[in-house]
């Protein structure tokens, strides 16, 4: 790619990464000042006996855990973080612990913004820079390979009013500390693996594309797309097989690195429309909707997808565009391998729904940073209609 004229990277996130590393919680928040602690979860992953090994961890350091909320729905909303600061805050919490998929990890980063800040959610802190200094301390363990939320500057969460997805984006709301311990995504079931190793891709190739895309981000996004290529079939057939676990882990750390900073395009806009009226899960919306996306942004990134193509492993062609096409069918090929839905009508999306979706997805900051110019509700009709 083209040296841009300018970019900004950041990274604010110290990454701790290995098996059992979740033992070494408590001196991390001990290093972060913490004395108080709540774990934010749900209580699907609360069964797993993770949450019991971080609190002997923090209590070995001096750490209290004086509340575990473990009532965080799938798709969580403002409404839960709200109830969430309210006990975070009276039992005087001064550092939040995140436990699960993307749903815990938002709630986490938005009950933090409260506990921290105070005000409404929605009407003082939902945008973009808003916040001015950094927030109290989030340790973030990640129990999928997914939304890269452990490293990432944005939180996405439903207002169930309005009923659409709000972005939350500031520096500040990346955790301090992100705990990678492949065994903790061990129970995670095939399809869960699925979706989630695809949202980690389409973070992937949307930030690649994306008009704020640098080299330090194509670097970091080429790695990931190589890893998971390589091993998100692995994963999916067998829960146990620890090494394909442990790179899709950190694959997609290294892709939520990558698109915090480049962010991502129309994919994602469309996607979040979906989970959102439809309430399809997001990495199964990203998964039916990222080839037809490709298909259409063709033109205005060739030369950035065919070099995705090349990473997923494609063999090279005569030229870019049927370099790039190939690609494509290889993203389509791994959704289907990992039994994902191959249409919106499969997922459960009703065509009568189509015209709402567009027209809210027109308001997504994520169409902002899209290759090619996202104009009005038919182009994303388009799309949909041909997903459909």
């Amino acid at each position: 790619m083209a040296l841009p004229e300018y970019f900004e990277f950041q990274c604010r996130t110290k990454i701790k990464c290995g098996m059992d590393v979740i033992d070494e919680i408590g001196a991390e928040a001990r290093l972060l000042g913490g004395a108080r602690a709540v774990i934010v979860t749900d209580k699907v992953v609360r069964g797993l006996g993770f949450v019991d090994r971080m609190a002997r961890s923090l209590a070995h350091e001096g750490v209290d855990v004086v509340h575990v909320f473990d009532d965080v729905p799938v798709d969580s909303d403002v409404n839960v973080c709200q109830r969430a600061h309210g006990i975070a805050r009276e039992k005087g919490a001064d550092i939040t612990i995140a436990h699960g998929g993307g749903s815990a990890l938002d709630t986490a980063k938005g009950m933090n913004i409260l506990l921290s800040e105070g005000g409404d959610l929605v009407e003082d802190h939902q945008g973009a820079g808003l916040l001015t200094r950094p927030l109290k301390p989030l340790i973030a363990v990640p129990t999928t390979a997914g939304t890269g939320s452990e490293v990432t500057f944005a939180a996405v969460i439903k207002d169930p009013a309005e009923n659409i997805k709000l972005s939350f984006y500031s520096p500040y709301l990346s955790p301090d500390t992100a705990i990678l311990d492949p065994a903790v995504t061990q129970k995670m079931p095939p399809g869960l693996t699925a979706a989630t190793g695809l949202d980690a891709l389409t973070h992937c190739i949307e930030c690649t594309v994306s008009t704020m895309a640098s080299p330090i981000t194509s670097a970091l996004a080429f790695g990931a797309i190589r890893d998971i290529a390589k091993h998100l079939r692995r994963a999916v057939a067998d829960g146990d097989d620890m090494e394909a676990r442990g790179h899709m882990l950190v694959a997609a750390c290294t892709a939520g690195l990558a698109f915090a900073n480049a962010l991502c395009g129309i994919v994602h806009g469309i996607a979040h429309s979906v989970g959102a009226i439809s309430h399809v899960p997001h990495g199964v919306a990203n998964a039916i909707l990222l080839p037809w996306c490709m298909e259409w942004n063709l033109d205005h990134a060739l030369e950035q997808y065919a070099d995705i193509a090349l990473a997923m492993g494609a063999s090279p062609r005569h030229d870019a565009r049927a370099t790039a096409l190939e690609g494509i069918a290889l993203v389509r090929a791994l959704c289907a391998d990992i039994g994902l839905p191959q249409t919106l009508s499969q997922a459960g999306v009703q065509k009568a729904d189509l015209a709402h979706i567009s027209d809210i997805t027109l308001g997504d900051g994520s169409v902002v940073t899209n290759p090619r110019p996202v104009e009005d509700e038919a182009h994303v009709l388009e799309i949909l209609e041909k997903a459909f």
